[in-house]
């Protein structure tokens, strides 16, 4: 009976802390579409931000108010009670009267004077040196591939119903790749250490990662399944000399497998590729030469258009368009610029009409072709207590279309000289998006950054199923629905 009632007590304990979160959502108050970005306040220190449906997660446990502002909206304060009250739904009224006349009589000024007075500023508005940041960290990969095709042509040493059941067999594992579209998670949490914009070092508190273990293909590893399918059917006591196209890549490859060889994965990031991960997007909000930030303020590359205003917390905000002027410009978007110092307080950009990133396109030669197609992302900023702005949430998402197409034979090691030549073609796109959170920024100094110490690894939860309860009562990023709904534990049971 103890036993029960000490479960019972346990069970009432951890739903308790698990009733301190609730997850609400932002939405416009006329149209009722969900508002992303807003920002969140508990206290002078903590907030979050409403991820693109809107939704973010509250920690109820120790807090009355929270306010909740956006640009082009009035500025909301609201109890937990009230919150509770309305469903957690908080609809935000548009900010169409909040302008004062000032700003509505007086004649605005032109996008010239606005983008000089912004680049003059910079310095005075940002201060990415030395910075100790808390973050939170996520990165969705998407696989998707539209073709694979994998042929036996030619085998001298297989009979003919051999050669029927490994081409059987690569048919089947081509449509097993492409029916199980790959979808990964990784977040971490943890301190980023700032030095200046190429070096940095960072403390990892905690990390997972959500995946389809059997479906995580990347296009290494799709080329060696269908090679281990043709192994599996030659002679694995000869060895074999491995060509492809005119590269002769192995003198002596040895299939026979050795068991005593396999080495048990562990579950280990290397934080210094999480710390290069980080500090690559962080990049795109600092203001060095010849940074992104800076090539999209380049009037010799970027032409500009006032388009309208709106405000933030009673401020007015320019809201001016850019688009390339010269052929080295790629990008278009949004800039969201304060009327009282001109500093960027928000920043959108995607590729602009027929731009596009890297390309390389062999295909009629090494039968390669790759294109980056896909770039877009947001940048915002918040005033901190000393009247600079710092970075609060960073997003880009990258995409590619990939074409490979490889041809190979593999020639005994023997007087025969018998060959087997196979083939594969692999197609399709890849997309990689990334989200960074700043909760908290504070200054350091020279000293403190010298004498931080950051790990080689850090161990990660590896989840097959999304769970709610991992990050419970942290300041995150709220998931989108496609994350909640991930489970492939089924699958792999």
């Amino acid at each position: 009976m103890k036993y029960l009632i000490l479960i019972f007590i346990i069970f009432l304990n951890s739903t308790a802390l698990l009733s301190q979160n609730i997850v609400v959502k932002v939405i416009d108050e006329n149209s009722k579409a969900p508002i992303s970005y807003a920002a969140i306040k508990v206290d002078e220190f903590h907030g979050s931000i409403s991820n693109e449906e809107g939704f973010f997660t509250l920690n109820t446990e120790n807090v009355d108010v929270v306010t909740i502002s956006c640009l082009g909206y009035k500025t909301k304060t609201l109890s937990i009670n009230d919150i509770k009250a309305n469903n957690n739904i908080i609809s935000l009224e548009e900010a169409i009267n909040e302008l004062d006349t000032v700003f509505i009589s007086n004649k605005l000024p032109n996008t010239d004077s606005i983008m000089s007075r912004v680049r003059r500023h910079l310095n005075d508005n940002y201060d990415f040196s030395l910075n100790s940041y808390s973050i939170f960290y996520r990165e969705t990969t998407y696989l998707d591939f539209k073709n694979l095709d994998f042929n036996v042509e030619k085998a001298s040493d297989l009979k003919k119903r051999d050669l029927e059941m490994v081409n059987s067999s690569l048919d089947s594992l081509s449509r097993a790749i492409m029916d199980n579209k790959t979808l990964n998670f990784l977040d971490f949490k943890g301190k980023l250490i700032s030095k200046d914009n190429t070096r940095s070092k960072l403390g990892v508190i905690k990390a997972t990662k959500l995946i389809d273990r059997k479906n995580d293909f990347t296009i290494d590893d799709v080329q060696e399944r269908a090679q281990k399918l043709v192994y599996k059917y030659l002679d694995t006591t000869k060895t074999y000399k491995l060509k492809t196209g005119l590269f002769k890549i192995e003198d002596s490859l040895y299939l026979k497998s050795d068991e005593n060889e396999k080495q048990i994965e562990k579950n280990e990031y290397q934080i210094e590729d999480l710390n290069s991960k980080s500090r690559s997007l962080l990049n795109y909000a600092e203001i060095y030469e010849k940074s992104f930030f800076v090539n999209i303020l380049n009037a010799d590359l970027y032409e500009y258009s006032l388009a309208n205003t709106t405000s933030y917390n009673g401020e007015l905000i320019y809201i001016v368009n850019y688009k390339p002027r010269r052929s080295k410009a790629n990008y278009t978007g949004k800039l969201y610029i304060t009327d009282d110092d001109y500093a960027i307080s928000k920043l959108d950009f995607q590729y602009a009409k027929n731009r596009h990133g890297e390309k390389l396109n062999l295909r009629l030669i090494l039968g390669i072709k790759f294109i980056e197609n896909l770039h877009h992302g947001t940048l915002i900023f918040e005033k901190n207590s000393n009247n600079r702005y710092q970075p609060k949430y960073l997003k880009q998402d990258e995409g590619n279309y990939f074409y490979v197409s490889r041809d190979f034979k593999l020639i005994k090691n023997s007087i025969s000289k018998s060959k087997v030549s196979f083939s594969f073609k692999i197609e399709g796109d890849i997309r990689n998006k990334e989200e960074l959170l700043f909760i908290n920024t504070e200054k350091i100094t020279l000293n403190a950054y010298d004498n931080f110490k950051q790990a080689k690894v850090v161990p990660y939860q590896l989840l097959n199923k999304f769970d709610a309860t991992i990050w419970q009562n942290e300041e995150t990023i709220e998931p989108l629905e496609e994350m909640k709904l991930f489970d492939r534990s089924i699958k792999d049971n």
